[in-house]
């Protein structure tokens, strides 16, 4: 019987050994994600969306001078 608890005992050593690295991986691992996130990511979006309103913005521009060169004549 002491064998077996012994076995246990052991087996239960090791899950936890084996949890506790899977969790230090895990930790390191979103660490480094959160750094990709906020260093590469978050930069290129912005930088698009800048580039995107710019656009918008202008196309804006365009078509509101069009309205005013074609829309209704007053008579």
């Amino acid at each position: 019987m002491s064998d077996f608890k012994g076995k246990v005992e052991e087996a239960s050593v090791r899950f936890s050994k084996s949890v506790a690295e899977v969790t230090e991986t895990i930790e390191k691992e979103s660490a480094e994600l959160l750094n990709f996130l906020n260093d590469e990511v978050v930069p290129a979006v912005r930088q698009h969306s800048t580039k995107a309103l710019r656009m918008a913005a202008e196309k804006l521009t365009r078509l509101a001078n069009y309205m005013e060169e074609h829309g209704p004549r007053q008579r």
